[in-house]
Order: structure tokens, then C-alpha cells, then sequence
């Protein structure tokens, strides 16, 4: 196999992976998130807040699961996307 195939396999993993954060702090009843500043809240506003769409905050867990898992495919593809276009620019300026 080669080595970006073995790569996507691991980003994959770690997609459907991504609703552990969901799941395990209700498995060990576990409190709120710790590390975020209120004072800084308002300096940006994410796309797809609490990685939810839009009324999808009160289903279960399922589908805020689901919803996890969609956000982080998203932000790959634009990552990925980001990362080519700017290859090709970067590469025509060299020629």
C-alpha cells in the first residue's frame, strides 16, 4: 500500500473517531470543557458551531455523532483543498 493511501486510511480513522470527545466525557460523567476563555469568545465564530448544524444541538447522540463526523470531513476537504491550491499557485511562480 502505498503512502498516501496509508494516510488517508489514518485521517479516516480519525474522522470516525472524532465523536469520542462526545462520548466519552457522558461514559465517565465527566464535567463542561475546562480550557475556554470567555474573554475570548467573541474573536471568532466557528462555521459549524459546537460542530453541530443548525438545530441538530437537542437530537440525541447519534446524530450529534453523525454531525461530528460530517464537520470533521468538511474541514478535511477544505484543508486538502486549501493545501492543492496553494501548491499550484506556489508552483506556477517558480516556472
Amino acid at each position: 500500500m502505498k503512502l498516501s493511501a496509508k494516510l488517508w486510511v489514518v485521517i479516516a480513522v480519525l474522522i470516525v473517531l472524532s465523536p469520542l470527545g462526545l462520548l466519552l466525557p457522558r461514559y465517565f460523567k465527566s464535567g463542561g470543557a475546562w480550557g475556554e476563555s470567555p474573554k475570548l469568545s467573541n474573536l471568532w465564530h466557528a462555521p459549524i458551531p459546537d460542530y453541530a448544524f443548525k438545530g441538530w444541538e437537542e437530537k440525541g447522540l447519534p446524530s450529534l455523532s453523525f454531525a461530528y463526523i460530517i464537520s470533521a470531513a468538511i474541514g478535511i476537504v477544505v484543508v486538502v483543498l486549501l493545501a492543492l491550491i496553494i501548491g499550484k499557485v506556489l508552483s506556477k511562480k517558480g516556472d
